[in-house]
């Protein structure tokens, strides 16, 4: 007789069923996006159109959907980074304010000659971020305090400090909005690649995902890695520099939230504003669970969470739909895309009574 399901974690996931669920969960998304999108009025062949059609296949879609995916790249990389050794960021968003924060005052005050102030702007998103993740790295290492909250908490602080910039000091003179001057073009803007708004922010993204794979598949850094988040104490017992293995990947998860905040500024919105950062904290978690932390497979995912970000917008502008319904509609096809993953690492089995 039937008695209880039980869960057996696969050691090893093969290639093969990793794409199976992903393909499924995806799918099973699209699915009751669509049966939502036709219970709110909107046609069958619409909401095909516009979950897929229009992110994956037409021009200005697609341009919108990569240009989505180079700030949820970089954020999921930089979660990836952090989780994979037990480090909770929940203040990407924290870190993406610093770093625009740090990027704009070079901007702002034109420090560096112009041919070089770009990449002055990216060196100081970067520490930026770094040195605000370095807070609760040694708050966790040296005290014990939890990392969960020390993130969220600073970046409470980091976006404070935003409205503190921007209704004051930095607020624009020209137009009176809480937004910082805008930044010289050619010389503090990342440049258009002429496809829709697709700005060279891609190639960092994407120079981002390949260092970070090299690293993690052919470096003694990856190795260390991956024996710290498998089992720490282990490590440490091995004689492997666990502090330092920890304190090297919180870092960069933090230096990549910082730039994921440059390439916003610099790249799309041209300014420094309010709204850069809101909700690529939940964004950048999921990139890095469904990636299962490997690098290559967080530049996938990004671009599928772009092209449901995509998906959303056009449906809010067309449709008219409320924004609850669009953060219902990603929320559908994120949580399918966990279940699915769910399903490939672990095997469900029926425990059987055993007759007496």
């Amino acid at each position: 007789m039937l008695d209880l399901f039980y869960l057996v974690s696969r050691q090893q996931v093969p290639a093969w069923l990793r794409l199976l669920t992903f393909v499924a969960g995806l799918s099973t998304g699209l699915l009751l996006c669509t049966v939502v999108l036709v219970l709110s009025g909107v046609s069958l062949s619409d909401a095909v159109n516009e979950f897929v059609y229009f992110v994956f296949f037409n021009e200005i879609g697609l341009a919108q959907t990569f240009t989505a995916f180079v700030p949820l790249a970089l954020v999921g990389l930089a979660a990836a980074a952090a989780i994979k050794l037990r480090f909770w960021n929940i203040g990407v968003e924290g870190q993406m304010w610093v770093g625009a924060i740090l990027a704009t005052w070079v901007a702002t005050y034109d420090i560096g000659p112009p041919w070089l102030r770009l990449v002055l702007m990216f060196v100081m998103a970067a520490v930026g971020g770094s040195l605000w993740i370095a807070v609760p790295a040694v708050l966790k290492l040296r005290f014990g305090v939890n990392e969960i909250i020390t993130t969220l908490l600073l970046t409470y602080v980091a976006f404070l400090l935003v409205q503190h910039l921007l209704f004051g000091v930095w607020r624009d003179a020209d137009t009176g909005f809480p937004a910082s001057p805008a930044y010289e073009p050619g010389v503090e803007q990342l440049a258009k690649l002429g496809w829709g708004n697709l700005h060279q922010g891609v190639w960092v993204a994407l120079g981002a995902g390949v260092i970070w794979w090299w690293l993690m598949s052919m470096s003694r850094f990856g190795f260390f890695m991956d024996a710290v988040g498998a089992n720490a104490m282990a490590a440490k017992a091995s004689g492997l520099p666990v502090v330092a293995t920890i304190v090297g990947a919180v870092i960069l998860s933090g230096g990549l939230a910082g730039v994921a905040g440059l390439v916003i500024v610099a790249g799309q919105e041209y300014r420094l504003t309010q709204h850069i950062a809101v909700g690529y904290t939940f964004s950048s978690i999921v990139i890095a669970f469904i990636a299962r932390f490997n690098p290559i497979g967080c530049l996938v995912v990004a671009l599928i969470v772009g092209g449901v970000y995509t998906a959303g917008d056009t449906l809010k502008v067309f449709y008219q739909l409320p924004s609850a319904t669009i953060t219902l509609l990603e929320s559908i096809i994120l949580l399918s895309l966990l279940v699915a993953e769910f399903f490939g690492r672990y095997h469900i089995g029926i425990r059987r009574k055993v007759p007496a």
